[in-house]
């Protein structure tokens, strides 16, 4: 319905304010079918705890240089505020996606028109790269365009502090409310093109020896050179660099996949552009098989997601998933530690959707495990709160990884490296990335994890989540797939409930609209709105003493609760 008040906002853009291509299809907009008007302008779209993401288009709920200017002058305002004695940079980098370059182009125009220092890459770079970056030229803040795994229409704005973290309290509440404070006449589009730096080849360079050097040394020289790896950017910025870096660290034998070597923000050859999904490493699969590889690894658009599959006892390829993967990389770290660092002064981290077993893996090595909320600007605050601590590395179940602190976020460049040396040490000693997860489950239990998304889009699809969500807090289960709920976790009212004491506690994180129910046979399932997409995902974690129960526990979880 289009009520006078969504009109009048629409009729807004209508004002000489917004260049004529702008005006033009806003009157499209309003000429044309009403749910169209409704969807770009019901709501604006909001700058979140890490920055924004969003269909492109006009409108107060699209991406466009509207929406990003005016997050760019809050940004620059609380700049000056919170470093008024100082001569202010920020780095600014962007991805394949349609309009990244140009979007780019006025955020770092509407920086210099603040008088704030901008320093550009002159062509796409992955977001790891540009967390590195941040620290590395001393910046104040750092920006990537860029919407991650999201389908091609989207577009973002990601903000990094200067510890090259994404946004974390009390930076965020404090950006936000400068944002909310303005209007769109506020924005200075009056660029200084003398503050505008170009960067490139010294900072890749430089992101490139870290990589290296984040990453230990185990696998012998012939071992690499012999390892057989077939790599997919799948239409994304990781082409950039992957290859550099594997190259340096002697990985002879990468095939990259050419049917998606090209940057492209059309990701044509699949349906989506996240190696989450099985589909978008097919391609890679079928090369593998064809080339006899070892190991396939594939990124997301951004390169801050890893994909891989490897070969199983059969030969066959097989796909891991992010929490097998991130036990696999975490175990090996743990493993070759130095002893005099195999205590509490090292700590590991994850997120409280992932596998329960990372705490296992903190414990019997003897270091410190911190769990924190879902998205790595937790995990890049845990680096930053606890300097004393040697931080080794940490995931999250969504196929992410980060090793050592000189990123301060997911980073699907380091994790490929780390993934090869440990194929190449593994199959020089005559075992296997393979082998070596059956021996961790043999070692800590079975354990295995789903996770089901339920896309619910617009208005409509954002109201049918909050009914899903209120109703498990009004009515929670109290039984799931036949077994008892024990302990219920509320993160919105930061609450632990003991069903079986009765007794209630309170959860020491920022509050966060997920629910997380544990039943007594050892089951975890998690419901939490996604903070980028219009989907509910719900993530479940089962454990048993023989792999072959894992799956029916999965499959009669996902019946009773109406997942399948």
């Amino acid at each position: 319905m289009i009520t006078d008040a969504l009109l009048s906002k629409a009729q807004n853009w209508l004002k000489p304010l917004f260049d004529q291509n702008t005006q033009a299809a806003i009157q499209n907009l309003i000429d044309g079918p009403k749910e169209a008007l409704e969807d770009a302008f019901y709501t604006s779209l909001a700058f979140g705890t890490g920055g924004m993401r969003g269909i492109m288009g006009v409108g107060d709920n699209r991406i466009n240089k509207y929406t990003l200017g005016k997050a760019t002058q809050g940004l620059s305002n609380h700049l000056k505020k919170e470093f008024s004695e100082e001569s202010l940079s920020v780095v600014i980098a962007y991805d394949c996606r349609h309009q990244s370059d140009t979007l780019a182009q006025t955020v770092a125009e509407v920086f210099s028109a603040n008088g704030i220092q901008v320093k550009l890459f002159s062509s796409l770079r992955p977001t790891p790269e540009l967390s590195f970056a941040v620290r590395h030229l001393n910046c104040h803040c750092g920006i990537v365009l860029t919407a991650s795994h999201n389908p091609p229409e989207y577009n973002g704005y990601k903000v990094y502090w200067q510890d090259g973290g994404q946004l974390v309290p009390p930076q965020d509440s404090a950006i936000i409310k400068e944002i909310n404070s303005l209007d769109y006449q506020h924005i200075r589009f009056d660029p200084d093109h003398s503050l505008i730096e170009r960067i490139d080849h010294e900072v890749d360079q430089a992101f490139i020896k870290a990589s290296l050097s984040a990453v230990p040394k185990h696998a012998s020289n012939k071992d690499r050179s012999a390892l057989g790896v077939v790599f997919t950017p799948l239409h994304g910025t990781s082409v950039t660099m992957i290859p550099p870096v594997l190259a340096a660290a002697g990985f002879e034998h990468v095939h990259i996949v050419q049917e998606q070597a090209t940057p492209d923000g059309n990701f044509p050859t699949v349906s989506s552009p996240n190696p989450e999904e099985p589909q978008a490493l097919q391609m890679a699969m079928d090369q593998a098989l064809e080339f006899g590889a070892d190991l396939v690894i594939g990124t997301d658009p951004d390169c801050d997601r890893l994909g891989i599959a490897v070969r199983n006892n059969q030969g066959e390829l097989t796909l891991l998933n992010g929490n097998q993967a991130m036990v696999i990389k975490t175990h090996f770290l743990l493993d070759r530690l130095p002893v005099d660092q195999k205590n509490k002064k090292s700590f590991i981290a994850s997120t409280i959707v992932s596998t329960p077993m990372m705490r296992l893996l903190a414990d019997d090595f003897g270091v410190d495990y911190k769990e924190g909320l879902t998205g790595f600007k937790w995990i890049a605050k845990m680096v930053k709160d606890f300097p004393e601590q040697n931080f080794i590395g940490g995931g999250e179940e969504s196929f992410g990884y980060m090793v050592g602190d000189f990123v301060r976020d997911k980073d699907a460049v380091t994790a490929s490296l780390l993934i090869c040396e440990i194929a190449a040490y593994l199959n020089g000693n005559g075992s296997s990335v393979w082998d070596y997860l059956q021996e961790i489950y043999q070692r800590y239990g079975y354990f295995e994890e789903a996770l089901i998304s339920q896309v619910k889009k617009g208005r409509q699809g954002a109201e049918e989540i909050k009914a899903i969500m209120t109703a498990f807090r009004e009515q929670p289960p109290k039984s799931i797939a036949g077994s008892p709920v024990i302990k219920i976790e509320d993160y919105q009212d930061q609450k632990v409930f003991d069903v079986t004491t009765n007794q209630q506690t309170p959860i020491d994180l920022p509050a966060s609209n997920v629910l997380i129910f544990y039943t007594e046979n050892g089951a975890k399932i998690a419901a939490r709105p996604s903070g980028t997409e219009p989907k509910i995902k719900y993530y479940i974690s089962v454990t048993a003493a023989t792999k072959a129960a894992l799956s029916p526990q999965i499959e009669s979880i996902k019946k009773d609760l109406n997942l399948i």
